[in-house]
């Protein structure tokens, strides 16, 4: 689970988260991809023009931007057979020298990327801004791009509040895996010619033909979350082709794709405590408890009363748990959140909690289904149901009780799905790389520090920064003007901090965001529901 759009925040890009499809093929069986040679030169076939304003696909702002879609191989072993459509995007650089292209991807894998290019020339400083083209792109399968996938909607949307992902006896889970096996069955009904070529391997020889249709030697890189495993296997594939890459919010590629996600469940469990420790320290506000802990009994109340009685029947347990893990991902809603959940289990209001959550939209549909696409068949993921299980209960019996099942369920198409996964691309370079910039905040959830770590040293001429404390997942252009300042100044001038053990320099991380101050009335009392 990274970064994923509408079931999960994308903290990195609020900076500022079909041709083929249909067929009912038999799922395919053919050998993992792998990255390769060089797809064959081609023409460029990049006829530029005007971006409508709003993206009438994924709603982002494209004004000022220029568009263009790109015909690459389904199957790149068969480059003249079925073509798929990439849709990108593009700011020029208006100084007298170039210093090339800047592609970006903000994650996922799934998240849309046409709007990054504006994004990004809008938060750098101006003198980077003008030097590089911004280069923004939906992948294979994603938004614009053709086709789009989107598989069976009432496994995130049933209409109704879901069943709590917490299974509270053996046919609950049995209930919850047929669920997950009708997802994965569906996606290998509409698209089983195209599952075969969804994997991170197939993205790398998508970027290949991006470099070679935009006639640059070299390319510079900019990936967030999911986008750094992407980035990583590209240097690794590519080295030649790499000029420079920030790679922020690193995944560890040793535990793709199933360790990750197990890691993961340690970590939000971890987070989301800092956010009931906030929440405490701002009884005054919130009324919700004095510790941790009674803000944590505080939320499990109201969510027993949600599963009693979804608000609208459609806000439930499972559907609380997921606008509140947002609150792993990133501390900028922790004000709202909490003042909402106050509102619920204090004033017993249920107005902030409905106007905070949102059902997928078809954007977090087709993000959900390209997730799974790829992560499904980059690695091999347990096929017998009872690793899954006896994890889910390791883990939540040991205390990590948060995210566990709710990840577990997640994931679990890959448990039945139709296109083998793995084995997953190989992710190391020697010395001849040219130098990555590597940011990392030490509490991330989504993708742990040790990623970082571990990639690091794969990678001996990368530089790791360090936002010690920081627990949002996508550092940069997030206001941490230390981390900004460092992105910059390799990105404008090549600047890096100089080699050391560990972490290679270091950002203080910004202390979390405060409530808005309680405006207390004459005569009324501000008594503590939960002390």
């Amino acid at each position: 689970m990274l970064n994923h759009a509408g079931r999960r925040a994308v903290a990195a890009t609020a900076v500022a988260a079909a041709a083929l499809g249909g067929t009912a093929a038999a799922p395919a069986t053919a050998a993992p991809a792998r990255p390769g040679p060089d797809p064959a030169p081609r023409p460029s076939g990049l006829a530029w023009h005007a971006c409508p304003a709003k993206d009438p696909v994924e709603g982002g702002r494209l004004k000022g931007l220029q568009c263009a879609t790109l015909r690459v191989p389904l199957d790149y072993a068969r480059p003249d057979g079925d073509q798929i459509t990439l849709a990108l995007s593009r700011v020029r650089h208006t100084a007298k020298k170039s210093q090339g292209v800047v592609l970006l991807n903000r994650g996922g894998p799934g998240a849309h990327g046409r709007d990054l290019a504006g994004v990004f020339h809008s938060a750098m400083p101006k003198s980077v801004a003008a030097s590089y083209d911004w280069i923004g792109f939906d992948p294979r399968g994603v938004g614009a791009s053709r086709p789009a996938l989107v598989c069976d909607k009432s496994y995130q949307d049933p209409g109704r509040a879901r069943p709590d992902t917490l299974p509270e006896n053996a046919a609950a889970e049995r209930a919850w895996k047929a669920r997950a096996r009708a997802y994965a069955d569906d996606c290998a009904k509409k698209y089983g010619k195209i599952l075969p070529h969804m994997g991170t391997a197939d993205w790398v020889r998508d970027m290949e033909a991006i470099r070679q249709a935009l006639h640059q030697q070299k390319i510079n890189y900019f990936g967030y979350s999911y986008g750094t495993y992407l980035g990583a296997v590209y240097a690794s594939t590519h080295p030649g082709r790499v000029r420079r890459m920030v790679l922020d919010s690193v995944v560890k590629p040793s535990g793709v794709w199933y360790g990750d996600n197990l890691d993961q469940n340690v970590a939000f469990e971890k987070r989301i405590k800092a956010f009931f420790r906030w929440t405490a320290r701002h009884h005054a506000n919130y009324r919700l408890g004095k510790t941790g802990d009674r803000v944590a009994a505080a939320y499990a109340r109201a969510r027993a009363a949600l599963k009693a009685k979804p608000i609208d029947g459609k806000l439930g347990p499972d559907e609380l748990d997921d606008l509140f893990l947002a609150d792993g991902y990133g501390d900028y809603g922790w004000p709202a959140h909490a003042a909402a959940l106050s509102a619920y289990a204090v004033r017993h209001d249920p107005a902030p909690l409905r106007r905070a959550w949102q059902p997928p939209t078809w954007l977090d549909q087709n993000n959900y289904a390209v997730y799974n696409a790829v992560q499904c068949r980059d690695a091999a993921w347990p096929r017998d149901w009872e690793r899954w299980h006896a994890d889910s209960r390791r883990l939540y019996r040991a205390g990590y009780k948060f995210e566990t099942w709710s990840n577990t369920w997640y994931n679990a198409p890959c448990a039945f799905w139709g296109a083998p996964g793995g084995p997953p691309p190989a992710v190391g370079a020697g010395r001849s790389l040219a130098p990555m910039l590597l940011v990392q905040g030490t509490e991330d959830a989504a993708t742990p520090y040790p990623g970082a770590l571990e990639t690091h040293r794969l990678f001996p001429t990368s530089r790791l920064l360090a936002q010690v404390g920081g627990g949002n997942h996508g550092v940069s252009l997030s206001g941490d003007r230390c981390v900004d300042r460092a992105v910059a100044a390799y990105l404008g001038k090549g600047a890096l901090p100089a080699d050391k053990p560990g972490p290679d320099a270091t950002c203080k991380a910004p202390a979390p965001p405060e409530p808005k101050a309680v405006k207390k009335k004459p005569g009324r009392s501000h008594h503590a529901a939960h002390r």
